[in-house]
């Protein structure tokens, strides 16, 4: 598994479901994630709770245990998760070109108005800032 810069390692596809629940929601105890997974799938509480166990063994989460009911918060930031795996993306899969992956991204799927006038002003600012 590879490491990110801050040796935390990158999350599984599981782990990200988990951790995308404690961003939007900021702490939840075991049962509180159970709920939000098992709209989706048949994952049981103890999946939910092992999941959680790993993840707080990796760092990815802490855990408050003052209370009955543990209460786990995410201790990676969602931008910079994101960040992680755009830059491996970009490295395995675009051999370091994010133009290519802007092209083919823009290119498979239908953005928004909204989405593309902050990418105009995105190349903008860009644009301006260029040597």
């Amino acid at each position: 598994m590879k490491a990110q810069a801050s040796g935390v390692p990158r999350p599984t596809e599981a782990e990200l479901e988990i951790l995308h629940i404690l961003w939007a929601r900021d702490a939840c105890t075991v049962r509180e994630v159970h709920d939000v997974l098992s709209v989706d799938e048949t994952s049981g509480y103890t999946t939910a709770l092992k999941l959680l166990q790993v993840m707080h063994a990796k760092g990815l989460v802490e855990r408050d245990d003052t209370q009955r009911a543990h209460v786990y918060r995410a201790t990676v930031s969602k931008e910079r998760t994101q960040k992680r795996f755009l830059l491996d993306i970009v490295q395995r899969v675009f051999e370091g070109s994010s133009s290519q992956l802007v092209l083919h991204a823009l290119g498979s799927q239908r953005a928004s108005r909204e989405e593309l006038r902050a990418i105009r002003s995105l190349l903008n600012k860009l644009d301006k800032d260029a040597p």
